[in-house]
């Protein structure tokens, strides 16, 4: 059993793959891991690059590489889950490969977990480099998906970034849910948690999959991912909702007593529908996406497929047919 393994979920990372490779040996050579104590976790979610064929090559070549070849894009938290559920080692990192999260980090953070009773160390970055306005809203939305949250605490400037116990990797791979929101996850768990700070780093090549769209996306799962809050929120909403419009019809009747009908009221009328059909819209939304993530946990579909398994001692490949996760 390796001392660490590392999980890498790839998408489109020709440019960085192979430098990455080659930059976690040398960490897990400054670690004093020796032969057998590095695994390596390529897990490629539908790259239509030529990431496949690289990590194909490393894997031919070096024994401590694992692929896995999904059967096509499943998102970056199916292939986090794929990989994590592979590894074999007695700590399991996580990072991503686009040369983001350093993988020199990794010294240290390995180090802490083994050396104190730590059973995840997840890094923090800053956001010394990153645009003013992305940094405001970033925070904002930390402070919003925290003031609904009711049971974890998510912190501005975590991510995937990290490295876990195999005790805590454990409980975390026992929760049975589809609709993984990872940031969550890893806090709901809990267990004793150490933190490294460490200076943004741009991109190593290529461009971000992450679009606004899936990021608005992403948000939105947050915010709904561990609580019920937002319900109760619309039915807060829908109670003040009956007082205004109780107020407002006193305020009508009595301005009738006092001055009669001095007014057809078309106006009045067309904005108190137009506010009700949006508060209308707004929870039938709000209800739906609870609704919509209970029907894919009923329908129990895997979160992935395994298509190809690829090792060194192979000789090249299996057949993944039937691996699911």
């Amino acid at each position: 059993m390796p001392a660490l393994s590392v999980v890498v979920p790839c998408l489109n990372e020709e440019g960085t793959l192979v430098e990455l490779h080659g930059r976690l040996h040398e960490v897990a050579a400054g670690l004093g891991l020796g032969q057998g104590g590095l695994e390596v976790v390529l897990v490629d979610d539908g790259s239509t690059d030529a990431t496949l064929d690289l990590a194909r090559g490393l894997a031919d070549t070096d024994p401590s590489t694992v692929v896995l070849r999904l059967s096509r894009n499943f998102g970056k938290e199916a292939a986090m889950l794929a990989g994590l559920r592979a590894a074999t080692g007695d700590a399991v990192a996580l990072l991503d490969g686009d040369l983001q999260h350093p993988p020199e980090l990794l010294a240290s953070m390995y180090t802490l977990l083994t050396t104190t009773d730590a059973e995840q160390v997840v890094a923090r970055r800053d956001r010394a480099e990153d645009p003013f306005v992305r940094s405001v809203l970033s925070r904002l939305y930390y402070r919003l998906v925290n003031s609904l949250i009711e049971t974890v605490r998510i912190q501005d400037g975590v991510g995937d970034f990290r490295v876990m116990s195999r005790a805590f990797l454990d409980a975390l791979l026992a929760l049975p849910e589809r609709n993984r929101f990872s940031k969550g996850l890893f806090s709901w768990v809990g267990f004793p948690t150490a933190t490294v700070s460490y200076r943004n780093v741009s991109r190593g090549e290529g461009r971000s999959a992450w679009t606004l769209r899936s990021l608005l996306n992403y948000g939105i799962d947050g915010a709904l991912a561990f609580n019920t809050r937002p319900l109760r929120l619309l039915m807060h909403l829908g109670g003040w909702a009956v007082l205004a419009a109780v107020a407002y019809l006193v305020w009508l009747l009595v301005g009738y007593l006092l001055h009669g009908v001095t007014q057809p009221g078309y106006i009045t009328t067309i904005a108190v529908i137009t506010g009700l059909s949006g508060v209308q819209l707004l929870a039938v939304g709000v209800m739906g996406e609870y609704v919509g993530r209970i029907y894919q946990e009923v329908k129990a579909r895997p979160s992935y497929l395994v298509h190809e398994v690829i090792r060194h001692e192979d000789g090249g490949s299996d057949d993944g047919t039937g691996g699911v996760g």
